[in-house]
C-alpha cells in the first residue's frame, strides 16, 4: 500500500513538473521576444532602442519584469472587483491550456489527445472571455469598447481558423497534432503546405489550395492575438489602451504575457499543421527528439518575427474593414479551398 502511494505521489510530482515546463518556456520566451520586438521596431524606425541596461540593453526586459512586479495593484472603486481580478487569470489560462497539445518533439507533448486541433479552437475561446470580462468589469467606456471589439473580432476570425484546420484534417486524416506532424515527416517536400506526402498528381493539384489556406490561417492568427493591423481591442490612439486601460502591475503584465504566449501558440499551430512541426526539413539529416525541439521552436520563432515585422509596418484597419476581411474575403476563399480539396481527395 505504501509503495502504491509513493508511486502515485511520484507520478503526480512528475506530472506537475512536466506541466510546468511550458510555463518556464513562456517566461523565457516572453523576455526574448520583448527584446526582439523593441529592437526590430527600432531598426524599422531608424533608432537604437534598448542600449543602457546591459550590453545593447540585453537586461532591459528583466528590468521591466522586476518593475511590473513592484508596481502597485490598483482596482477602481466602481469596478466589479471579483471579475476584475479573474479576467487576466482566465485570459492566461486559455493561452496556457493550448500548450498542452503542442507537439514540441516526437517525445514531448503535454497531452497527446486525439482531438488536439479541436481542443485548441475550444480553449482559445477562453481568451475572449477573459478580455470581455476585463472590459466589462473595469466600468470604463474605453475598456468596454475594447472588450466588445475583442469579442466580435476573435469570434469572427475563429471561423476561418477552424475551416483552415478542417482542410488540414481532411488531408492528414487526424485531429491529433502529433499524428499530423508524423504525417509530414521525411523532409520539406512532405509538408502539408506543399501538398503532403501524396502522389505528385494530387500534390500539384492540392498545392495552390494548401498555400492559400496557410496564408489565410496566418492572417487569421494575427487577428486572433490582437496584433497590428488587427489590434482594435487595445487601440491606444482611440481607446487609451482598450480592455486593459484600468489594469496595473502584474495583472497588466499577465495580459501582455498572454498576448506574447498566444503569439507563439498561433505560430506553432501553423508550423504543426503546415510546415512539418518538429520534423527536419532535410529528411533524416538533423532529425531526432532534441533536434525536433530545435526545429519546432525555430520554425515558430520565424513566424513570430514576421508578425513583429508586420506590426511595425502596416497601419491599423478600421472596425468595418476588419469585419469585411474576415466575412467577405477570408471565409469565402476558405470555403472554395475546402470544396476544392475535398473534390481532389475524393476523385
Amino acid at each position: 500500500m505504501e509503495f502504491i502511494q509513493t508511486l502515485l505521489a511520484n507520478e503526480l510530482v512528475v506530472s506537475i513538473l512536466l506541466s510546468l515546463l511550458p510555463l518556464i518556456f513562456i517566461i523565457a520566451y516572453a523576455l526574448v521576444v520583448l527584446y526582439t520586438e523593441m529592437k526590430v521596431a527600432a531598426h524599422i524606425q531608424d533608432r537604437v532602442a534598448y542600449m543602457r541596461t546591459g550590453w545593447h540593453g540585453l537586461l532591459q526586459p528583466i528590468a521591466d519584469m522586476l518593475k511590473l512586479l513592484q508596481k502597485e495593484d490598483i482596482i477602481p472603486d466602481k469596478a466589479d472587483k471579483l471579475l476584475f481580478r479573474l479576467a487576466p487569470i482566465i485570459a492566461f489560462v486559455g493561452t496556457y491550456a493550448a500548450y498542452a497539445v503542442l507537439p514540441f518533439s516526437s517525445i514531448y507533448i503535454g497531452s497527446n489527445i486525439n482531438l488536439g486541433a479541436f481542443f485548441l479552437v475550444a480553449v482559445g475561446s477562453l481568451v475572449v472571455v477573459g478580455i470581455l470580462m476585463a472590459g466589462w468589469a473595469s466600468n470604463n467606456k474605453w475598456s468596454l469598447f475594447g472588450g466588445v471589439r475583442s469579442a466580435a473580432q476573435m469570434i469572427s476570425y475563429e471561423i476561418p481558423t477552424a475551416i483552415a484546420i478542417i482542410i488540414v484534417v481532411m488531408i492528414t486524416g487526424s485531429l491529433n497534432l502529433q499524428d499530423v506532424t508524423k504525417f509530414q515527416d521525411g523532409g520539406i517536400g512532405n509538408w502539408v503546405v506543399f501538398g503532403g506526402p501524396l502522389p505528385w498528381s494530387q500534390k500539384l493539384m492540392l498545392m495552390p489550395f494548401t498555400i492559400i489556406t496557410f496564408f489565410i490561417l496566418f492572417v487569421s492568427s494575427i487577428a486572433e492575438v490582437n496584433r497590428t493591423p488587427f489590434d482594435l481591442p487595445e487601440a491606444e490612439s482611440e481607446l487609451v489602451q482598450g480592455f486593459n486601460t484600468e489594469y496595473s502591475g502584474m495583472r497588466f503584465a499577465m495580459f501582455y504575457l498572454s498576448e506574447y504566449a498566444n503569439l507563439f501558440t498561433v505560430s506553432a499551430v501553423g508550423v504543426a499543421l503546415f510546415l512539418g512541426g518538429w520534423s527536419s526539413p532535410f529528411g533524416t539529416f538533423m532529425s531526432g527528439p532534441v533536434w525536433g525541439i530545435f526545429w519546432f521552436v525555430a520554425k515558430s520563432y520565424v513566424f513570430v518575427l514576421i508578425q513583429i515585422w508586420v506590426r511595425w509596418t502596416l497601419p491599423r484597419l478600421r472596425v468595418d474593414q476588419l469585419m469585411y476581411v474576415s466575412w467577405k474575403v477570408l471565409t469565402p476563399w476558405l470555403f472554395a479551398c475546402l470544396l476544392s480539396v475535398g473534390l481532389i481527395l475524393v476523385l
